[in-house]
This record gives C-alpha cells, structure tokens and sequence, in this order.
C-alpha cells in the first residue's frame, strides 16, 4: 500500500496516539507518521522536578505538573501555526493527558490552582481530528518498566501504576471529542508489519462512534476463520 493511497483511505490531519507510559504511543506513532507522511509530535519528557516528585518531595508534584502543562501547551500551540506543507501531524500524546496525571498528584489545594491555569490554556489547544488509545493491563505495565523502564519508572509503586491504568481508562471511556479507537494493546508490537497494518485497517473503520479493537491472541492468529 501506498503512502498516498493511505493517506486518502486516512483523511485526519492531526492523530493523537495517548496511553499511559510504556504502551507504546511513542513507536506507533511515529510508524503511523512514516505510513502517512506525517510530521510526528512527541511529549517532551525533560522536567527539572521529575525527580523530586518521584522522590516525594514536598511540592515537588505541583510543580512538576505545572512545567509538563506549560511545556505541552507551548508545543501544542504552536501546531495552530503549522506550516501549510506539513499538512498531516500524528501526537504522541493528548493534551487532556496532563489532567490525568495532576489529578493524581495534587492535592486539592493544588488542583483549584491547577484547573485555573488549565482552563485558560486549553481553550488555545488545537483538538486533533482522530484519537488512538493504547489500552494496556498493569501486569503488562509492570513487566514492560521491569524490562525497558529507567530507575525512576521502577520505583513507582503498583498503586500508583493501577490508579494510572484506571484513570486513564476511565478518561477514554468517557471520551466523546473526536473519533476514537481504543486498541487492547497487551500482545501487540508495531514493528510487526501485521500488527501495524490490522491497526491501521481498524483505523480505516471508526466513524463517529469510539471503536473498540481486541486482536486475536498470538497463539489464535494463525487459525483460520470461518
């Protein structure tokens, strides 16, 4: 398949790829960027705080949350002035993420502060035409930090990983912005050229309504199908 025949099967100009850390957002999307032609986007990972607030320092969390909320209104901002030749964008993240996250940190001190700088900010947000959410499980969670993790990604709790999950599946369960597919994404590897294209191919399918994507399971793929 063709770059140009994709791109006129996929017509979004902006897709944003979100899921909780590890789950992949980061490789899919710039696959689907390769695929499209795309300019891919990525979450700046760099905040001078980060390691305080794993290291639980007193407001360390807000203000960590504060420089991630800035950082990503900045780059997303600046998507409203794209370049008329760079006519397709593919995110690797959703801006709405960083509530998820802060809503999970701060306190509600902190949050009545938080949601006042957030509603201002996002109301300048480009919403993107199509969402992908990479849906994972806490024991795949914890098995990808186990395996590719850095050191302060291992000593995140399991609580603080199952509230993430939660969160974030809660948030995409009540998402009604854009066209949404959510992928069980547990078994997947988007450098497998199968597992790209069965994606894509779903992709393809989700019009107005969220589309929910459960692949086969490895041991079932190569059974055929009546």
């Amino acid at each position: 398949m063709t770059a140009k025949t994709l791109r006129e099967e996929i017509p979004y100009r902006h897709i944003a790829v979100e899921g909780v850390f590890r789950s992949g957002k980061s490789k899919l999307s710039g696959l689907i960027a390769q695929r499209l032609n795309a300019r891919v986007v990525h979450d700046k990972a760099d905040n001078p705080y980060l390691k305080d607030f794993y290291d639980e320092k007193e407001g360390a969390s807000f203000l960590a949350q504060l420089v991630f909320l800035i950082n990503r209104y900045h780059q997303q901002a600046r998507l409203v002035q794209r370049d008329l030749f760079e006519d397709r964008i593919v995110s690797d993240y959703l801006f709405e993420k960083d509530k998820i996250y802060a809503y999970q940190t701060l306190t509600d001190d902190e949050l009545v502060v938080y949601e006042r700088i957030y509603s201002i900010l996002t109301e300048r947000v480009p919403r993107p035409d199509f969402v992908v959410y990479l849906q994972i499980s806490v024991p795949t969670l914890i098995r990808r930090i186990a395996k590719e993790g850095n050191l302060l990604e291992k000593n995140v709790s399991e609580k603080y990983l199952e509230d993430i999950v939660e969160a974030f599946d809660y948030f995409f369960f009540n998402y009604q912005a854009t066209p949404l597919l959510v992928v069980k994404a547990d078994e997947l590897d988007f450098t497998r050229e199968e597992d790209l294209l069965e994606l894509l191919d779903q992709v393809k399918l989700v019009k107005k309504s969220p589309l929910f994507y459960v692949p086969l399971s490895r041991s079932n793929r190569s059974v055929p199908r009546s």
